[in-house]
């Protein structure tokens, strides 16, 4: 069957419904279209992320299943309590959403390319001045050593990518994410694609079906506006939980 291509002169086009997606690739389900705000949050309301190469046109994706982070279940082993207990990181939220996004684009190994173009960043700080896209940061001794950046939707978080420039620095980064989330009433964080990473974190796949229903019910309710900030108290909530 024959990709659908979207208009990049036309945001007012509609996706296909995503049970046309591909199997193979998992989750392929259209192409062409524009980065900007109007179709990236449409595409969020209906499940469906941009993910593509350079070289590619723009491609887009809803897979299934879906893997997702209930922010209530956020894992915390033994050791990533212990890390937080002995306070070698500080996190913040919006206070460095470019140098996030710029970290996250980084290779990851010699000779590696990144999905993140220059046109995505762009088009995600663009989102971030909207007040849709948000970061979160982990520092350690002043210096940016790991973090997130995402999409909200109503109560819905939508994961795009996250970086590592020290052990355990993501974790908590997430970590401090899902118990923010949680207080505000955030009903998930969605992961996109499974990674072993995110599934020892507490992530779990779910169907498509589900998750679409899911986000019928959250999206449309209040979220937070405005530049993000953790509360002050975040992290005595976060290592209250009990073990897993």
């Amino acid at each position: 069957m024959p990709l659908p291509w979207l208009d990049p002169r036309n945001d007012n086009q509609p996706f296909p419904v995503s049970n046309r997606a591909l199997t193979e690739p998992n989750g392929l389900l259209a192409a062409g279209g524009s980065l900007s705000p109007r179709r990236l949050l449409h595409a969020y309301r209906q499940g469906i992320f941009p993910w593509y190469s350079s070289g590619q046109p723009i491609l887009w994706w809803s897979p299934n299943p879906r893997l997702v982070l209930f922010p209530e279940y956020v894992n915390i082993s033994r050791s990533l309590r212990k890390t937080l207990r002995n306070g070698p990181f500080t996190v913040t939220a919006d206070a460095a959403f470019p140098a996030v996004i710029d970290a996250c684009a980084a290779p990851r190994a010699p000779g590696e390319g990144t999905w993140i173009t220059a046109d995505m960043r762009q088009a995600y700080c663009r989102l971030h001045r909207l007040g849709h896209a948000h970061s979160i940061e982990t520092w350690r001794q002043g210096e940016l050593v790991g973090g997130l950046y995402g999409v909200a939707v109503g109560r819905v978080f939508y994961g795009e990518s996250m970086f590592s420039g020290a052990s355990n620095a993501s974790k908590v980064a997430l970590a401090a994410l899902a118990t923010q989330l949680r207080r505000w009433d955030f009903a998930l964080i969605d992961c996109q694609v499974r990674t072993d990473h995110l599934l020892r974190l507490g992530a779990v796949d779910i169907p498509r079906e589900m998750f679409l229903q899911l986000l019928e019910r959250y999206c449309p309710l209040p979220g937070r506006e405005g530049l993000w900030q953790l509360d002050d108290d975040w992290l005595t909530d976060l290592i209250s939980v009990p073990l897993s």
